[in-house]
């Protein structure tokens, strides 16, 4: 069934990756999908989802704690390293800010249609969850990591408050507390959007796939798919562990850390002064090994 499930969010990934390279090959083709995507399917996915969750069986401390401790440890540990990094690998500032994204950063869209095939609604709700607990956190570390290493730029505040995933969650949870009822045409409506935001969400983290990237791999680039795919899921393991996590709850939170990074690391890393063709490399080997991995990591740790 892991592998089945897989297999099938690998294949969306694969047709996304086809249609890019032979129907659609334009940038121009695939900028409005994109936000249509990002600012409407999977918000309103999230929203409905969090909206008609039992939170009350969510473990939402002990879920967040491993996620944020893994985030935590990997991030101080990357930070700790810049300077032998620089010295040894001749990573420059502008490639750290790469590294660092690549490790710490995870792609939701991966994590949602997994965490879905593998348990149905109770698997979009944890990772709905996670993206609670994540996306905020990760947006203001990566942001203040570009500042200091790359050219820096662009609202902080502005991109938390105007961040989708962000607004989805937060009305989401908003909607759950209060217990306000929808419509039943509207909350059918909003289903069947929700339905599309997986579907969609793969076909473009394949479109974003650059394969011509990976021609000549460095040891930077390395040490970012290292990290990521192995080092972060098996720490993740060990704080849900430690903190009591058992069945859909460990799985989810070795999912989140196992996938691969988001594809808008492209985008900040391009408009706030860091590696961006590091960066396109990063994102595409990690998606193509996470191939790998993440079957090997699920069947082994859950």
């Amino acid at each position: 069934m892991v592998l089945d499930s897989l297999i099938s969010v690998f294949l969306v990934i694969a047709i996304g990756w086809a249609l890019r390279q032979k129907a659609l090959p334009a940038e121009s083709d695939w900028q409005g999908f994109e936000k249509i995507s990002y600012y409407v399917l999977v918000p309103i996915l999230i929203a409905k989802t969090l909206m008609s969750a039992k939170l009350g069986d969510v473990p939402f401390a002990r879920l967040g704690a491993a996620l944020l401790g893994t985030i935590a440890i990997l991030g101080i540990v990357l930070l700790v390293l810049r300077q032998p990094l620089e010295r040894w690998l001749k990573v420059d500032p502008p490639a750290f800010t790469s590294i660092f994204q690549g490790v710490l950063r995870w792609n939701a869209f991966i994590a949602l249609a997994i965490s879905a095939n593998l348990y149905g609604r109770d698997g979009v709700t944890l990772a709905a969850v996670a993206i609670a607990a994540l996306i905020p956190v990760l947006n203001v570390a990566t942001v203040m990591i570009l500042r200091r290493y790359g050219s820096g730029g662009g609202s902080l505040m502005r991109g938390l408050a105007t961040n989708p995933f962000i607004l989805g969650t937060l009305g989401g949870l908003a909607l759950n507390m209060l217990a306000i009822p929808l419509p039943r045409a509207l909350s059918l409506s909003l289903d069947i959007i929700g339905q599309c935001a997986l579907g969609t969400g793969l076909i473009l983290v394949g479109a974003g796939l650059r394969l011509q990237d990976l021609q000549r791999p460095s040891p930077a680039l390395l040490l970012a798919v290292g990290i990521r795919l192995l080092i972060a899921p098996a720490i993740a393991y060990g704080l849900a562990r430690l903190l009591g996590l058992q069945g859909a709850q460990l799985a989810v939170v070795v999912l989140c850390l196992g996938v691969p990074t988001a594809t808008a690391s492209y985008l900040l890393a391009r408009r706030m002064g860091g590696d961006a063709p590091l960066m396109a490399a990063i994102t595409t080997a990690q998606t193509i090994v996470s191939m790998i991995t993440l079957p090997l990591i699920l069947a082994a740790l859950t």
